[in-house]
């Protein structure tokens, strides 16, 4: 573990965030952990994904 992160932890325990940044980021990380269930269950769509480059073939003229 490098020093900074015992530094910030440090720091961290003295002067704790705010409660309101406490549930900006459980809210965030619950965002993120619903998205991932979704996708998870329903699968990625097709039209959201990007065309594979390497699949397309120019005809020469």
């Amino acid at each position: 573990m490098n020093i900074r992160w015992l530094l910030r932890a440090k720091r961290m325990a003295q002067n704790p965030p705010s409660e309101a940044r406490f549930w900006l980021v459980v809210g965030v990380i619950a965002v993120c952990a619903l998205l991932w269930g979704i996708e998870h269950i329903f699968g990625w769509p097709e039209w959201l994904s990007a065309d594979d480059m390497r699949k397309l073939r120019v005809k020469p003229q």
